[in-house]
């Protein structure tokens, strides 16, 4: 078993989805909703997230080699992406990766919030879905290490669903103050792996001789 990529597939995932974040969204978008029915949407919207991962990870490859895309490029990409994602955590900036300012607005009026904005964009988005890829490929066919990216992935939502459960005795536990102190030492890992993915794509991109 390759230890380094595990560490790899789960630091990333757990910074990506940020379970811990999760809590003050969960409350923002249930805040009008009984404890019976927010239980309800966070079951549903946990359940849509790992499907959309799901199906990226099975489609999301043949989609880029459809486009042309050769896995470096997208390393690199990613890696960028998810460097500015990490900026905005450091910040503790809302990033659009997570919900725009229009989707603020959207989801103030969205009857059910599970599938938007809680699965979409805040658990399943843009960021998560590139990192899902990223694994995949560093994955390079490896069934174990398919794997673990599974694993990783799986115990992020799985963490997440928990803490979703239990944001608002968790809010009082751990206080805003100890939620953004969180959020910004997960910026800090996630900065370094971003900047991992792009020297990785680097290094495998096959430059032409002068």
């Amino acid at each position: 078993m390759d230890l380094r990529f595990l560490a790899t597939a789960f630091a990333t995932a757990f910074t990506i989805i940020d379970p811990i974040g999760m809590i003050p969204l969960t409350l923002s978008a249930t805040a009008t909703d009984a404890p019976a029915r927010r239980n309800r949407i966070i079951d549903q919207a946990v359940l849509v997230a790992a499907g959309i991962m799901i199906f990226m990870g099975l489609a999301g490859r043949a989609f880029l080699n459809y486009l042309g895309i050769t896995l470096p490029a997208f390393t690199i990409a990613g890696g960028i992406f998810l460097f500015l994602i990490s900026v905005d955590m450091l910040f503790a900036r809302p990033t659009g990766a997570k919900r725009t300012a229009e989707e603020e607005r959207e989801a103030a009026a969205v009857e059910n919030p599970a599938v938007f904005p809680l699965a979409v964009p805040m658990i399943a988005g843009p960021g998560t879905i590139a990192t899902v890829l990223l694994l995949l490929g560093e994955a390079h066919g490896n069934r174990l290490d398919i794997v673990i990216v599974i694993a990783a992935y799986t115990a992020a939502l799985l963490v997440t669903w928990l803490c979703m459960r239990a944001s608002g005795f968790l809010l009082r536990v751990i206080s805003n103050t100890g939620i953004h102190v969180t959020t910004r030492l997960l910026g800090i890992i996630l900065g370094a792996l971003a900047v991992q993915f792009v020297l990785n794509g680097l290094l495998r991109t096959p430059f032409a001789p002068h």
